[in-house]
């Protein structure tokens, strides 16, 4: 027997008495059954012209007073909007945005205006965090048990704004939003297995980024190593598409995108291969192509401190919208902390430009697809 097959089995035998009870179905509802008031303003209800019959949003706000920030599901959805930070505009654009300072997710200090890709549609008897609700890599020991083997997402969006003003400019992540991203599921019975698999890290987050004094910004995408947290070689690995990557402080010129200028992302995930496409008018397109079941990188070489592995045995999902790259924390250093000013008033922090916005004009989930050759 072959040393590979062996580990397989191993890694199934381990991965058994987890993903097999993640995968059954059980009555009842996610743990936040009640959901906040939602508009019927139909002619503001993003569900009116996109197909969300597959998502739920997270908003940047607490209307039902729970403490926790508002996720509205896959029902409600359907006759959703938000005023200020999920809604259709006068173009038929669906518009996200996000303060700087807001209420977020318990696990985050970004504030995000963002839809959750939800495979189960509206069926609550398939728990969010179930193999059922996400997609798996073909090479994925259990992988006939997920809702998908991978998936496509397909979006045209343009970048309306993003913040103005940051303590710590030359963190990488100032005046960025990430528009687009796969999450694999953070599980702890994963991490106690000491797998290394289970931490929640992203194969690839689609960033937009610049800078106050420039007249262009920069597209990119990063790819985070699948380390745990405490590891010093967990970081992203940043590709570019137009203009620089987020170290980088010159101005992009003529290769960057302005803001409110559309551009269009695909990501293709067949079997274990992601493949990426980046479009814009005028622009050439851009491509590429990654192995998510080994440590090849994104350029064909070997990465010796990514997990050898890579993604393999994750669960996955789709999210997209308004992930504000402004942390709500102020600690200097690294690359996360921008320390964006922001009041927390939503009038009185878009006059000073605190926050950012994101309207797509397309967005679409389908099955994978093998690349024409």
């Amino acid at each position: 027997m072959k040393i590979a097959h062996i580990k397989k089995i191993v890694l199934y035998s381990a991965l058994l008495p987890l993903t097999g009870s993640l995968i059954m179905a059980c009555s009842g509802t996610d743990s936040a059954n009640s959901q906040p008031s939602v508009m019927t303003n139909q002619a503001n209800v993003p569900a009116t012209k996109f197909d969300l019959s597959h998502w739920k949003i997270t908003v940047p706000v607490d209307l039902d007073n729970n403490g926790k920030i508002d996720e509205i599901s896959v029902k409600d959805i359907q006759n959703y909007a938000h005023p200020d930070f999920f809604y259709l505009d006068n173009n038929g654009g669906m518009v996200f945005a996000a303060p700087n300072k807001a209420i977020t997710t318990a696990s985050s200090s970004n504030t995000r205006s963002e839809l959750r890709q939800m495979i189960r549609g509206s069926n609550t008897k398939i728990k969010t965090k179930y193999a059922g609700n996400n997609f798996a890599l073909a090479a994925h020991p259990l992988a006939e048990r997920f809702g998908a083997i991978g998936g496509k997402l397909d979006a045209t969006l343009k970048v309306d704004h993003v913040a103005l003003r940051a303590k710590n400019p030359n963190t990488p992540a100032a005046f960025s939003v990430v528009v687009g991203q796969i999450h694999a599921l953070k599980d702890e019975a994963l991490i106690a297995k000491n797998l290394g698999f289970g931490w929640g890290n992203e194969p690839i987050k689609i960033y937009y980024k610049k800078w106050p004094n420039h007249e262009k910004g920069s597209v990119f995408w990063n790819y985070e190593r699948n380390l745990p947290k405490t590891d010093p070689n967990r970081t992203d690995i940043a590709y570019p598409v137009w203009g620089n990557t987020w170290e980088n402080r010159n101005e992009p010129g003529d290769a960057g995108i302005s803001l409110g200028e559309e551009f269009s992302y695909t990501i293709n995930v067949h079997e274990n291969i992601m493949h990426l496409t980046f479009s814009a008018a005028g622009k050439k397109e851009v491509n590429y192509s990654i192995n998510l079941a080994n440590n090849v990188d994104a350029y064909g070489k070997v990465d010796d401190k990514d997990h050898r592995m890579g993604y393999l045995a994750d669960f996955h999902y789709f999210k997209a919208g308004a992930y504000n790259q402004c942390s709500t924390k102020d600690e200097a250093g690294g690359l996360w902390y921008a320390g964006c000013l922001g009041t927390g008033d939503w009038p009185t922090d878009k006059k000073n430009g605190d926050y950012t916005q994101v309207t797509f004009s397309q967005l679409t989930l389908s099955p994978s697809q093998a690349p024409a050759n």
